[in-house]
């Protein structure tokens, strides 16, 4: 298997699961659930592993100010249960599909992407993967636009938890890796900065130590064997990510890619991830 084509394909599924964070029906069946504001997005997301502790959404999730979470968790299910927030989550995720694309959600082509994304989930396996592996334990949607969507899930979380024994592999911590990821170029650090809660003097304090490894200038600008260090986490990434592209083989991601991407061009064409994700 090709890992730049996986590569690929992973691009070309990402924002038909990632919408979920930014919908507004997210932040509105959270908040029915007595879940307000970016409370949603750990209690939601974490919701497969149960009512575990902070610590261990922060484990998991790695790059956010732990303050965040700690704001979020376990004051969430003292107002609700992991299992009614996952069946608001499965809610918000139909309802928004249905508005965003109307004649997808019904039509034999979501059908033959779902069979082919749950195909590629039978390569995924659970060891060193918690997050996979707490969502690999819900039970399967029926509707098929949204068993793509939970495979697509399934498929991320497997690859995200690969990501992070990279990150930790390469000593990086969570501030750390936001700063290799924005000097790669991929997304600018002030979002990645704001939207993780990170201020300005832990910013700054992750730069210097990044600096003092030689992997990044004073401005936060990779040096030669920063950019290699990061390169080498991406490649790794993928390479863990494999097993579930490889369950699939390579016509079969070529015929996900193309079916999903012209929805996933269309979600991002909306709108939906301008202007800040509700909850998150």
């Amino acid at each position: 298997m090709d890992p730049v084509l996986a590569h690929k394909v992973s691009r070309s599924l990402e924002p038909y699961h990632g919408v979920v964070y930014f919908l507004p029906e997210a932040a509105e069946e959270y908040d029915k659930r007595g879940v307000m504001g970016r409370d949603g997005y750990f209690a939601s997301r974490s919701a497969p592993l149960g009512p575990v502790p902070a610590d261990v959404v922060i484990a998991t999730f790695f790059n956010f100010n732990p303050k965040l979470i700690e704001h979020a968790i376990p004051r969430a299910w003292t107002v609700t249960t992991p299992a009614d927030m996952l069946d608001a989550r499965l809610e918000a995720i139909d309802r928004g599909l249905r508005r965003l694309l109307p004649d997808v959600v019904t039509s034999p082509e979501v059908k033959r992407a779902a069979d082919l994304a749950r195909t590629a989930t039978d390569g995924c396996t659970t060891p060193g993967r918690p997050l996979y592996a707490g969502h690999a334990a819900l039970p399967w949607p029926d509707e098929p636009h949204l068993v793509l969507w939970h495979a697509i899930t399934l498929i991320r979380e497997f690859r995200g938890d690969g990501h992070i024994a990279c990150l930790v592999s390469e000593g990086l911590d969570a501030v750390e890796a936001l700063i290799t990821h924005a000097a790669s170029g991929a997304v600018p650090s002030a979002v990645l900065q704001a939207s993780r809660a990170w201020s300005e003097d832990d910013w700054n304090a992750g730069i210097e130590r990044l600096a003092d490894r030689g992997l990044v200038d004073a401005a936060g600008a990779f040096t030669g064997n920063g950019a290699a260090m990061r390169q080498r986490i991406e490649d790794r990434t993928d390479l863990l990510a494999l097993p579930a592209w490889e369950a699939l083989g390579e016509d079969g991601c070529n015929e996900l890619r193309e079916l999903v991407r012209p929805w996933s061009r269309a979600i991002v064409d909306s709108g939906a991830f301008t202007g800040g994700p509700p909850g998150r």
